[in-house]
């Protein structure tokens, strides 16, 4: 009995212990959600009895693989009868398909999959009266009284939930238990001990009186937002207060978006130290990836990572929001933990394209989840405009800047230039004179190639280059490096808080977030509205000395091809361009009309017939099913999956939740596709260490099999 195991190394959890820690969360999601808890109870205790059965122990301490599908599942289902019979329904949901669609599973092995196949039902009862024995003790030791029965009543049992299986799956829509199921899963599994602990924790609505602040600097902070209005959308200038006025608008938990995975982590460092001293418990989490890729028999399975349910707040991005609009496994859950809760759209003008469309699909599910919605942006084109407050309605509280408040944030002189080459001597003057510089482009690849030159033309001056695809532990300590702020949040003289030169080389990452001030920008080319965003990086310290004074900003003019102008539309860089004026102030009351000229129109794409969530109310997936590829593999160039190097490997697998995080680079599936994977954690993709590089970061044109290091393959 003791030695039954629930999870191979490095947790080794007890098969006990873990059927506690998911009936501790199944039970406690139950009572949040208004659902039955001794039911939520009871499918926690029947999901993952099954592997009490002896060829399930064998492989997970062998650790090996075996051609002769087993599923553990299917062996749970053998007991369903230890249950009242007026719960199979829920039970039989929570348990059939907690890991594989009940069919058209990627690796086939669905429930209703192998019925196709071999004779799967005497390998999953095996030798019954040798086994069930343990499984039927351990039962009554959890609390649930059940009495050993036949190996013909068992058979039966699988046959219901057979003919249970075949008739949910050709229903339309999902079902909440087995959302319930995956999300406490999920939550024990990543918590193991520390389940019930930080259980005390969820659910809790945060106190958000910090945000309560005003300054005369911040012209939003004394706008009224008291409203009986639901959601909210709010224009306003870069600095002027968007995050606190869209935080006081929240009254319950808070899922917070940003556009870019490596914005998040600076807004996660910066809400967590702000709500401390109100919150000294705050259950506040940053979800890193958007989603983790498995291949099985040459077909691809997408699925959401689910981020802890229940937490106060969420920080990620509406990318890993998408899940619940395209039915992606784990889909259940994250709708569970959604309904009800404020939701923050923050800087919704950098998307273009698929992006906005996505975000209007997210908007229309959300709002059939009684979701309060609230979106924050700086420029917004005027018919993107228009089509949100045509799906919130008329329940929106709409808050703009005057154009005299518009005046106070005119800080930036533009120089159109030619070339990047073109800007060194301004970069040069900049240094001299102890200024801090920050060069931008929009290709990763591009910025490494500038840091490197630039490293060898100043090599006595600090510079740093900050992307998106470091560990995630570098990038972690390289943003520590560029906020100049020590453990405790005091200035420490290095980059934004120095005295001296600096210069700082980055991505379009730095455009939301990060809470930094330049004295001097090169920057490639980007749409208006992420330039504006962009530009929000320099002279963004005002005080009263600073209102009216300008800090320069050289634009290089855009590509002349549309490849080189990826991953932004060649006409919409070249409008952008043509826009601005050479050598004049930019005026902030003037965006709208720049805005609406580079963006007459938007082509948005029709995300209808992708989304399983239809306008109509209408659900389009089976229940107990899911999408096994996202639509959003084919659609979005995002850094939606993670890699990890091949000498991190043996850590990484032994390590915790936490520390196997740190050692993720995010990154672009097709990049990686031809990648063996790790089998722990999100199960990333393991690439050569000679791609990468502390300083620089990931190369993705060294990720190639000869690549990788013998001695590590050997080993």
């Amino acid at each position: 009995m003791e030695n039954l195991l629930a999870k191979s190394a490095p947790e080794f959890t007890l098969l006990k212990d873990h059927l506690l820690h998911v009936s501790y969360a199944a039970k406690a999601f139950g009572r949040y959600l208004q659902m039955d808890e001794s039911v939520a109870f009871n499918g926690a205790i029947l999901h993952d009895i099954g592997k009490a059965h002896p060829e399930f122990q064998k492989r997970l301490k062998a650790n090996g693989r075996n051609s002769k599908v087993f599923r553990h599942e299917i062996s749970s289902l053998l007991f369903l009868s230890v249950f009242s019979e007026a719960d199979y329904p829920a039970l039989l949901d929570m348990v059939i398909a907690h890991h594989k669609s009940a069919k058209n599973d990627a690796g086939d092995k669905g429930l209703l999959d192998l019925e196709n196949g071999y004779e799967y039902i005497d390998y999953h009862v095996g030798k019954w009266y040798q086994w069930s024995p343990d499984a039927f003790k351990l039962l009554n030791e959890l609390g649930v009284t059940s009495i050993p029965f036949s190996e013909e009543i068992a058979r039966e049992n699988l046959s219901f939930a057979i003919s249970y299986c075949k008739k949910q799956t050709k229903i339309r829509g999902y079902s909440e238990w087995r959302g319930l199921l995956m999300g406490a899963d999920h939550f024990a599994s990543a918590l193991i001990n520390s389940t019930e602990k930080n259980l005390e924790r969820a659910f809790q609505i945060p106190d958000l009186s910090f945000f309560n602040r005003t300054h005369p600097l911040f012209p939003l902070s004394y706008k009224e937002t008291a409203s009986p209005k639901k959601h909210t959308l709010v224009v306003a200038s870069t600095g002027a207060g968007k995050t606190d006025y869209l935080f006081k608008r929240t009254k319950g938990r808070v899922f917070y978006t940003l556009p870019f995975q490596a914005s998040i982590n600076a807004m996660f460092k910066r809400v967590a130290k702000d709500l401390k001293p109100f919150n000294p418990d705050l259950d506040i989490r940053v979800l890193h990836s958007a989603s983790m890729v498995v291949r099985q028999n040459g077909k691809e399975e997408e699925s959401v990572l689910q981020p802890l349910f229940g937490s106060a707040i969420k920080i990620l991005t509406p990318h890993q929001l998408a899940a619940i609009a395209f039915g992606m496994k784990g889909y259940e859950a994250m709708l569970l933990d959604l309904k009800g809760c404020d939701i923050i759209l923050d800087e919704i003008h950098t998307y273009t394209g698929v992006s906005q469309a996505i975000v209007l699909k997210l908007v229309q599910i959300l709002k059939q989840l009684d979701c309060a919605i609230h979106i924050g942006t700086a420029t917004m084109p005027t018919k993107l405009y228009q089509k949100i407050t045509e799906e919130l309605g008329d329940d929106i509280l709409e808050e703009k800047l005057t154009p005299e408040e518009l005046d106070d944030f005119d800080r930036h002189t533009l120089y159109k230039i030619n070339s990047f080459e073109e800007g060194l001597p301004f970069i040069r003057q900049a240094i001299e004179g102890d200024k801090k510089v920050l060069v931008v482009y929009n290709r990763v690849a591009r910025a490494q190639e500038a840091y490197i030159h630039l490293k060898e033309l100043y090599p006595h001056t600090p510079i740093l280059l900050l992307h998106s695809r470091f560990k995630r532990g570098d990038r972690n300590h390289k943003e520590k490096l560029l906020l100049g702020l020590d453990g405790e949040g005091n200035p420490n003289g290095e980059f934004n808080t120095s005295t001296e030169a600096c210069i700082v080389v980055s991505t379009q990452i730095v455009e939301v977030s990060l809470d930094i001030s330049f004295d001097l920008m090169v920057t490639e080319t980007a749409p208006i509205d992420a330039l504006i965003q962009r530009f929000g990086r320099v002279n963004r310290k005002r005080t009263e000395d600073t209102i009216g004074k300008t800090k320069p900003i050289y634009v290089i003019a855009p590509p002349e091809n549309e490849n080189e102008a990826k991953p932004y539309d060649f006409e919409v860089l070249r409008r952008s361009y043509d826009v601005l004026e050479d050598s004049q102030i930019l005026k902030e009351r003037d965006l709208q009309g720049k805005i609406d000229y580079v963006f007459p129109e938007i082509d948005f794409m029709d995300i209808e017939e992708h989304a399983v969530f239809k306008s109509d109310g209408r659900i389009t997936v089976d229940k107990l099913t899911h999408r096994s590829k996202s639509i959003l593999f084919e659609l979005l160039e995002i850094d939606g999956v993670s890699c990890i190097c091949e000498g991190d490997l043996e850590e990484y697998e032994n390590a915790d939740f936490e520390r196997r995080l740190e050692l993720e680079i995010p990154v672009m599936y097709f990049a990686v596709r031809g990648m063996s994977q790790a089998q722990k954690g999100n199960k990333p993709f393991i690439i050569p260490d000679k791609a990468y590089d502390f300083e620089c970061g990931l190369d993705v044109k060294q990720i190639r099999e000869n690549n990788f290091d013998v001695t590590n393959q050997i080993l």
